[in-house]
């Protein structure tokens, strides 16, 4: 894969956790033109200091977008959190998508979710629908679907030991799990790339794992047993909403148990590799790397 360092390379979303790495990387590797948009521009003062350019955008308004994007020829879209108004997130990412190819951007990079076509998880209409967006659009893209982030077994475990129980109704479904640091090294490396196709890639981490895999190894690394508990979907929820959650937060982080079950995490592919020339981040590597949080 070619490097595209000379281009007009944008990342929505700079602010966030994903999108401020991504810019970082970009410039790390000498980007020469990076634009980072955000809603709060203050927060990005040192990256415009830095040499980048930032521009303020809401994905709630389709104008601001569409002059956010202006000159840009590479555009990472990074999925909103918008999940508090049924349909909202849906609407931002059709006009994110409607805003590039308005803007004339050439190509267009989206994070996704595995299988979002047919996955129980409940936002996952959301981005299947964005995926089409895309695929009815002029541009070239390439649709990232990230595997679930490691980065949520670090507060899994601590509340298992709080637990005394690694409790999840995911049963022996295994999920190839990536950290975000991997997830956001993966996006730069695509948002360089020459590659100007239509694409959709699987981003996973080395290897898919069980709950009880999961729990095993956080006991050989604490040297602290913990045991997987298997739950039912019905009662993971119940204990959920009687910990405080509001229901259809509990029902979400549940309808990932269902996926898992289901098998809608499990593929391990090589994309990280292929587009860093380094192996992802094992369990292991992150646990231990985590090891004085997780008890």
């Amino acid at each position: 894969m070619s490097d595209n360092l000379q281009a007009s390379l944008l990342v929505t979303g700079a602010s966030g956790q994903l999108g401020r790495q991504v810019v970082e990387l970009l410039l790390e590797k000498g980007a020469q033109n990076v634009i980072a948009t955000t809603r709060t521009p203050e927060k990005l003062a040192d990256l415009a200091e830095r040499g980048v350019t930032v521009r303020q955008a809401s994905f709630d308004d389709l104008d601001s977008l569409i002059q956010a994007f202006e000159g840009a020829e590479r555009v990472l879209i990074i999925s909103t959190d918008a999940t508090d108004v049924p349909g909202r997130r849906l609407q931002q990412h059709q006009n994110a998508v409607q805003a590039a190819d308005k803007a004339g951007v050439k190509h267009t990079l989206y994070t996704s979710l595995m299988e979002a076509f047919e996955s129980p998880v409940t936002f996952a209409p959301d981005h299947f629908n964005t995926e089409r967006a895309l695929q009815e659009s002029s541009m070239g893209y390439t649709i990232l679907r990230n595997n679930t982030y490691m980065d949520v077994l670090v507060p899994a475990i601590q509340q298992a030991y709080q637990l005394g129980g690694l409790y999840n109704a995911s049963g022996d479904g295994k999920t190839a799990y990536i950290t975000r640091a991997d997830c956001g090294r993966a996006a730069a490396a695509a948002l360089i790339d020459s590659f100007d196709g239509q694409r959709t890639l699987d981003v996973t981490g080395p290897e898919a794992v069980t709950q009880a895999d999961i729990a095993a190894t956080a006991s050989s690394i604490t040297g602290k047993p913990l045991s997987y508990v298997p739950v039912e979907v019905d009662a993971a929820i119940q204990s959920m909403v009687d910990a405080g959650l509001p229901r259809p937060v509990a029902e979400t982080f549940a309808s990932f148990d269902v996926a898992t079950a289901q098998g809608k995490f499990a593929n391990v592919t090589s994309v990280y590799k292929e587009f860093t020339g380094e192996e992802p981040t094992s369990l292991a590597q992150f646990l231990t790397a985590h090891k004085d949080e997780l008890v």
